[in-house]
Order: structure tokens, then sequence, then C-alpha cells
């Protein structure tokens, strides 16, 4: 059985057992009243206790329209940035705010530097670019946005840059009244004024996301259109490709498939699947629930075989067409700007389906703090937990573990077997990568090869997401702690050649970004998370062993 809803440029597509689990979900959604009421912004839709939260946090239905005027707002800081010659634009953000403006950026085919990290190899790779050219937004508040605009302020003053000729290289992207736009007012940058009333996981269309995209020559007019075109659509019971895809994802949440594998099939959205995941993982995953999203390299990669625990999702072609991965429940097709709409709203739908507040964000304070508290610490980024020799050294690689967790692995490879079969039946695990997206790209690699040797060590094959650090500290992280408590996680930190010091802060991005890596390493131990850590002596020759050690 196949179901096709189509409308406003995007078509859902539904197929096998799951048009029958999601139409009994749909039928109740429509008698509820939930497509009028999303549109009319009704904050109770998620519960009385939800509410509070959600009435402040509803702008993103009305983006398509309200977020045009920024094409006139950025006419002027765009020709400062002409004429200046500034055509090399750094983003300094996190979250969903990072991953949409890169996946606008990838799918226009326009150049965008996207720093999301306090990796120091990383950080230096793109300071090393030329400054001469370079433009930096700022569009987070966060410890590791703060540190990167004061390493970038200095990098700029060392070029001979001052006064206002230094704060013409910042546009400040924030809520008025902030501390952020309080400080990009008195020293000078350019102010883009955010939403009040979105957030960082739901505002793809809004100011933080759509700013550094224009400013790198994305149409971003052309996105908003593309998202008003679906947005007429979102008021009707039936005909209305979000509900149904909601209804899908709520109905398969309430089941037992609770993983959702994304695949592209021909989509034309780079990027895309890691802004998705973002939003369904931080969304979806708390209070013991949620979806687990895991993005996979294609339909033919290890982890998008068919098992009782997954939903999957392809993005691009319909799966009831020739071609690879056609028995798939779910396939979306259609242009980003309404991509990022569809998801937005049935995410929020699904969220009511399961019951939790899609707004909410109660766990992911506590990696915060716990970094915070390292930072302050006289051990500084090594505590105990970490201090301990390594259960097990080989070559470039050691590996760090709870006591006896090893079961007399006696090697690499023994080892991240022994790993591998000790995740529960279904759960999944997590390899969370504190290195540099570029130089280290090779760790990406991982996944698939954990997730096929996977298959072949256990019975129930588990799923393997992959992550860099900190992002999925803002991504994914909250599902980490927030949701089912099935995780098991491999995090892989590395030595650094060199590190980069922060101006007027007491620690280095090195030591920030240690202290995130171990912050949130005691948080998964103290929720009795099996939790690992690979650290590498040497990078690339470690990166090289763990893929001899999995090949």
């Amino acid at each position: 059985m196949t179901s096709v809803v189509t409308a406003g440029g995007i078509s859902v597509t539904i197929r096998g057992v799951v048009v029958d689990e999601s139409e009994t979900v749909l039928d109740r959604l429509v008698s509820d009243g939930v497509p009028g009421a999303l549109a009319s912004r009704n904050a109770k839709l998620w519960g009385p206790d939800a509410a509070p939260l959600a009435a402040r946090r509803l702008g993103w239905l009305g983006l398509p329209e309200t977020s045009r005027y920024l094409r006139d707002r950025l006419a002027g800081p765009a020709a400062d940035a002409r004429d200046a010659g500034l055509d090399r634009i750094v983003l300094v953000a996190s979250g969903g705010t990072a991953l949409a403006a890169e996946a606008m950026c990838r799918t226009a085919g326009r150049d965008l530097v996207v720093l999301d990290t306090t990796d120091p190899h990383e950080v230096s790779g793109v300071l090393a670019g030329d400054l001469d050219r370079t433009l930096v937004v700022v569009a987070d508040d966060g410890v590791e946005a703060e540190s990167l605009r004061r390493v970038f302020g200095r990098a700029f003053s060392e070029a001979g840059l001052s006064g206002a000729e230094l704060a013409r290289r910042f546009v400040v992207v924030a809520e008025e009244d902030s501390q952020l736009a309080q400080a990009a007012r008195e020293v000078g940058h350019h102010l883009v004024l955010a939403e009040p009333d979105v957030d960082d996981r739901f505002g793809a269309l809004g100011a933080r996301a759509l700013v550094p995209a224009a400013l790198a020559g994305v149409d971003i007019d052309a996105v908003l259109e593309e998202a008003s075109r679906l947005a007429a659509a979102l008021r009707q019971p039936y005909d209305n490709p979000a509900l149904a895809f909601g209804a899908a994802l709520g109905s398969s949440a309430l089941g037992p498939r609770d993983k959702l594998v994304i695949a592209d099939l021909g989509s034309g959205l780079a990027s895309f699947a890691a802004w998705a995941e973002q939003l369904v993982a931080g969304a979806m995953g708390k209070d013991g629930k949620g979806m687990l999203p895991v993005v996979v390299e294609g339909v033919d990669s290890p982890g998008f075989e068919l098992t009782d625990d997954l939903r999957r999702i392809i993005l691009g072609r319909r799966p009831d067409e020739p071609g690879p991965g056609r028995e798939a429940g779910v396939s979306v097709a259609g242009p980003l700007g309404a991509q990022f709409l569809l998801w937005e709203y049935a995410v929020a739908v699904a969220c009511r389906v399961i019951g939790v507040d899609p707004f909410a964000e109660p766990d992911t304070g506590q990696s915060r703090e716990s970094t915070a508290a390292l930072l302050r610490s006289e051990e500084g980024t090594a505590p105990t937990v970490v201090r301990r020799p390594p259960e097990l050294v080989e070559g470039a690689v050691e590996l760090h573990t709870p006591e006896d967790a090893l079961g007399g692995a006696q090697t690499l490879t023994e080892a991240l077997g022994t790993i591998l079969e000790g995740v529960e039946d279904g759960g999944y695990l997590a390899v969370l990568a504190y290195l540099d997206r570029s130089a280290d790209a090779a760790a990406a690699g991982l996944r698939p090869l954990l997730a096929a040797r996977g298959a072949k060590v256990r019975r129930h094959p588990a799923p393997v997401t992959f992550g860099w650090g900190p992002r999925y500290l803002h991504t994914a992280g909250q599902y980490h702690k927030g949701g089912p408590a099935k995780g098991a996680f491999l995090q892989i930190t590395g030595a650094a050649a060199g590190d980069v010091a922060v101006p007027g802060r007491p620690y280095s991005l090195g030591e920030l970004q240690l202290a995130q890596a171990f912050g949130d390493l005691r948080v998964l131990r103290s929720l009795g998370r099996p939790a690992f850590r690979l650290h590498l002596r040497d990078r690339a020759e470690g990166l090289a062993q763990l893929t001899a050690a999995l090949g």
C-alpha cells in the first residue's frame, strides 16, 4: 500500500504497513483540530506544562513571510562588505543555526566557513586563510562562539585593524536587549536583530541562519518563497504533507521503530540530513522518549538495512520508483525552503503524538555545567574520570574505559568488537569525535565501518551514529541524555600539535575542547551509559589504525 500527499512543492510518500499506522494517528490529529490549532499558534497543543514556553517559541510558523525584511536590512552590510572586498564569510554559531546556514550555502553552491567547534587545529586552519577578505558573522552567545569572537578579534588586531575598521569585520545576529546585542552596539559591529519568539532548533528560516547565508550569496527570497508555497497548506486537515509526515513520525515513535534512518537519494539538498538530525533528536528526545536519527551515507550504506526497530526515510526519489531503497517506509521530496518548514511542522506534530514538549531542552545544561566546573577546577581538563592510565594502548591509539569493561580484549580490533557486542538490544552506538572536521575528515568514515562490523559480531545489529564534538552537544546531545536510555558512546579525542589562546579567558581552545569532551563523558557515565574514550596520540596515524582495525 502506498500513500502520496503532495502540496506546496512537497511530496511525502508513505509505503507499506506504516500507511495504516500513520493514518490512525492522522485521523486522531484531524479530529483533535491540530492543523488549525498549530497554524493559529495554540501553545496548549503539547499540554499545560509546555504552554508557557511554547507561547514564546512559535514564531517559526510565520518566518516564510516575516523574514522577507532581511533582504533590505542586509543591503547596507552587504554593500559595505563588497566595497571592502570581504567575500569570505565565516559563521560562528552552533546547533540548528549553523547547520541550516551550511545546508543553504552548500545546496546553492555558495562558500561559507562554518565554525561550531573549539578544535584548535580546525580554528587555526581558518585563521590561516585570507583574513583580508574575511567577514565574521556571530549568531550565538555560547561559550564556543564567545571564545571564537575573541580569537578573531585578536587576529584582526594583529593584522593591523583597529577601531571602526575592525568593528566592521563582524556582523552580529542577536535578540534585542541581549548581552551579545549590547556588546555589538558598544563596539560598533553591524547588528541584525534576531526574532525573540524563535529558538535555534526551529529557526532555519530565521535571521540567525538566513543572515550568513545571504551574505554568502544565497538568494534567501527564493528559499522563503519555497517555504511560503507550503505554508498555505498547513491549515488543511488533509492534503497536508507536513501533517501526514508528522503522523508517520509519531506513529513510528509510539511503536517499536524508534530509530529514524535518513539517507539521501538524489534530493539535491546538500547537508540537509544533518540539520534534520538535530531537529528530530533535540525536539523529540526527552522524558525517556523520542526517535534517534541516524544519518547514513546512502541507501547502500551499512546501517540502512531494514530491521525491526528502524523507520527509513529517503530524501529525494520516491520509494515506489525503480532503484535502491525502494521499499523504504517514507520518502520526502521538494525544495530546501519547503523542506525546512515541512520537517519543523512534522516534528512539532510528532512531539504532540508522543507527549513531549518540542521546545524544552531539559538535559542539555548538564554538559555545559560539567564543562564549566572543569574549567573552574584546579584539576583543569584532567579529571579523575579520565586521568587513570588507558586500559589498552596500541600504536597511536589509547583506549580509556571503565574498569573491566573490555572483557579481556588484548587488541584494538578485539576491544572495538567488545564495545559493539556490549550495546544492548534495541540500543545504539554513538561515535563522538572531538577532532578537525577538515583535516580529520576520515573520522566520519568510522561510522559505516563500525556498522558493518556490528552486523558481523551481533545477532541484532545496532545502529551507529556519528557526531563531531562539540557540535553534537547542540544537536543530538539532548537525545543522548534525555531520550531512551539505550545508548553506548565512543568518544574520540586527539592530541593537538598547537593551541589557540582565548583572549581575556584563563583557558585556550584546546583546554576548552577537552573540558567539553571530559565534561560530557562525566555526565554520560553518571547516567549509567556505557561510555568509552579513544585518544589519538597522533591524529592521522590513529585514524588510519582505527580504519585498519575495523576494515
